[in-house]
């Protein structure tokens, strides 16, 4: 096909700033996807997540345009696609990993969530 080009060799003469601009963005998009451009990703089929979850193509295709679901449902879905879940709430202080969702154990804290200040 005359006129395309990989996006590779469209970006090889870009100046390092516009490439470092790019790769930035390319890992925003990566971290923030919907469910079945999590499923894309890995190369996976909604056929064979269903035959992981033991359900068939049209109950996977309905939990992924879902926009409320419980959360077994989505860790069920994460991990046929051979992912974990974690649920974590982000404060100004740090990170904390929600246990209530996940199996006994587990690391409950990414960061102090209370200051030391706070502390009495």
């Amino acid at each position: 096909m005359a006129g395309h080009h990989p996006f590779a060799r469209l970006t090889e003469k870009l100046p390092p700033e516009s490439r470092a601009r790019i790769e930035a963005r390319k890992g925003e998009l990566r971290a923030a996807m919907l469910l079945h451009e999590v499923r894309q990703a890995r190369a996976m089929t909604q056929k064979s997540v269903g035959e992981a979850l033991n359900v068939n193509q049209p109950a996977v295709a309905k939990l992924e345009r879902r926009t409320d679901m419980y959360v077994s449902n989505l860790r069920s879905y994460i991990e046929a696609m051979g992912g974990k879940l974690n649920i974590v709430a982000r404060f100004p202080q740090g990170n904390v990993v929600i246990t209530n969702f996940s199996d006994a154990g587990e690391d409950r804290i990414e960061a102090d969530p209370v200051p030391d200040a706070a502390r009495p």
